[in-house]
């Protein structure tokens, strides 16, 4: 009874107040995270950008030589950047949305798949081709159902979120 005469005074009670303060401290340790992930990312682009240029002064020999590795960090990048995305949509929403990590996990399968390909030619035992091409395998009905699972949250919030408001609109006009 104490806690609502509090409430009514216009104090709130402590665990609303313990509430609030932990909700915060999550946005800041976000706020944190978002940072350090975006120098993360501009230090793996700069890196990427000077091997590219040192691989173009030295000729097409170098740039076959690291064309592989600077396209892996630029996926590297691309996942790093989606996280960050993530973390600002939890900032703003404070929930967690699954069709970002599903895109990372995408861009995770399409760049394990890239690098696989590009060194199985080094490869000279016939069992670890195999176990390149198994694992190929894998990681290509990985990024197929991944994508299915996208298709699956879009469609779904289409056509039940956004197809109830579209049913009644016709109602409506009748």
């Amino acid at each position: 009874m104490s806690d609502h005469k509090e409430h009514e005074a216009g104090k709130q009670p402590w665990t609303l107040r313990a509430a609030n303060l932990l909700e915060m401290s999550e946005s800041v340790v976000l706020v944190v995270i978002g940072v350090a992930l975006v120098l993360v990312a501009v230090l793996l682009l700069y890196s990427s950008v000077y091997d590219l240029n040192e691989a173009v002064r030295h000729g097409t020999a170098e740039i076959e030589n690291k064309a592989i590795a600077i396209l892996n960090t630029v996926l590297l990048v691309m996942m790093t950047m989606e996280i960050v995305y993530t973390v600002a949509l939890t900032l703003k929403s404070h929930a967690l949305k699954a069709e970002p990590f599903l895109i990372i996990g995408v861009i995770a399968g399409i760049r394990r798949m890239l690098v696989i390909t590009a060194t199985s030619t080094a490869v000279d035992q016939p069992a670890e081709f195999h176990n390149m091409l198994l694992e190929l395998g894998l990681l290509a009905a990985t990024v197929v159902a991944l994508a299915a699972a996208i298709w699956i949250l879009r469609y779904s919030a289409h056509r039940y979120a956004g197809g109830q408001q579209g049913e009644s609109e016709p109602d409506a006009a009748d």
